[in-house]
């Protein structure tokens, strides 16, 4: 998880240095951004994407999905490995954000966003930090935290899949 966070930092301090072409990351209201990247947790690596849809000045919804590619094998009770079921390889997750980038004044083109979702494994947040180049293509990364689970019982290691902190980075589309 130190990787991750580490990771994270390195993006963040790259996204922020940029300084290229003009153009501004959330201009509220109408505004359409996807983002298509990688997820990182702990026994698992994937794909993952959202799709957010601006409906005020600093206000987003969207939705969100993922799907582990790279799991570890796990064991059961019989000692027998075999890998997750794709019901705990995926995810599909409702997400509001605040866009808060314009607020802080810091660019034009850098959006930060905290936001809450509900997922079908939990409920949870998210911070994360776009960075547009150009009005149609730019960076994120985020990173995904459970506030609850569904599941209060200790979770088996294909349960905690998509059920804990998450790690995502990629490319983000302005449509």
């Amino acid at each position: 998880m130190k990787k991750l966070g580490l990771i994270f930092f390195l993006v963040n301090f790259l996204i922020l240095g940029l300084k290229t072409i003009q153009s501004q990351a959330f201009y509220g209201k109408g505004d359409v951004i996807l983002q298509i990247g990688a997820n990182f947790q702990n026994n698992g690596t994937g794909i993952m994407g959202t799709l957010d849809f601006g409906l005020a000045d600093n206000i987003s919804i969207g939705i969100g999905s993922g799907y582990l590619i790279g799991v570890e094998p796990i064991k059961d009770e019989g000692e027998t490995k075999t890998l997750p079921a794709f019901e705990d390889r995926f995810d599909l997750r409702g997400r509001l954000n605040a866009n808060i980038g314009n607020l802080l004044n810091i660019d034009d083109r850098l959006d930060i966003y905290p936001g809450l979702y509900v997922s079908m494994k939990n409920f949870g947040g998210h911070v994360g930090v776009r960075y547009f180049l150009s009005y149609g293509f730019g960076f994120f990364s985020e990173v995904d935290f459970p506030i609850a689970k569904y599941n209060t019982q200790t979770l088996t290691p294909a349960e905690k899949l998509h059920n804990q902190t998450t790690f995502n980075i990629g490319v983000a589309f302005g449509i």
